[in-house]
């Protein structure tokens, strides 16, 4: 990914900050890096769920580490995003005990539903298919995640209520 293809308003707010310095203080001071991934959940939410390479680079500032180390890890986890997603973005577990179930099916009608490619914004902005690897639900295939919650045993028609639901406002994100 070009480091230029995606710009993002940074904002450290008080408030954000102060949560950040909070989390830090678990560690001893010569361990400050081991608050990396509380500290880019906390970040990640604040700039509307994707965490740029400015972003990124703010964060090794703040816990006094290389910017490499934190490209490292956000670059390796799928619930950290680099570029721009949707309001609600539908993270599909695309692992055995899913596939099994259907979830490639149902990922394709996802895809059909909202009129956008695996991976892709929809044209309204709202939401987004995506395919990650295992949530640990196995007993509850298909099942995907939206935002902080799990929507198991998913069929179509449990997802076309996902979509109204989402469409109505009366889907809720994070659990804080």
């Amino acid at each position: 990914m070009e480091r230029t293809q995606y710009k993002q308003e940074i904002n450290m707010t008080e408030e954000l900050m102060a949560r950040i310095n909070e989390l830090i203080s678990h560690y001893p001071e010569d361990k400050r890096k081991s608050a990396l991934l509380p500290v880019l959940h906390e970040v990640q939410d604040a700039h509307d769920n994707w965490l740029s390479f400015e972003l990124q680079d703010k964060v090794a500032e703040i816990l006094n580490i290389k910017p490499v180390e934190v490209y490292e890890v956000v670059s390796f986890y799928t619930m950290f995003n680099q570029k721009p997603v949707a309001k609600y973005m539908f993270e599909f577990c695309r692992t055995s005990c899913c596939a099994t179930r259907g979830v490639e099916d149902l990922m394709e009608y996802a895809c059909e539903k909202i009129g956008a490619e695996l991976g892709e914004i929809s044209s309204d902005g709202l939401f987004q298919v995506v395919g990650v690897e295992c949530l640990g639900a196995c007993g509850y295939a298909p099942m995907l995640q939206l935002g902080d919650f799990y929507h198991e045993k998913l069929t179509k028609e449990s997802f076309d209520q996902l979509i109204e639901d989402c469409k109505a406002g009366k889907i809720t994100l994070h659990d804080k």
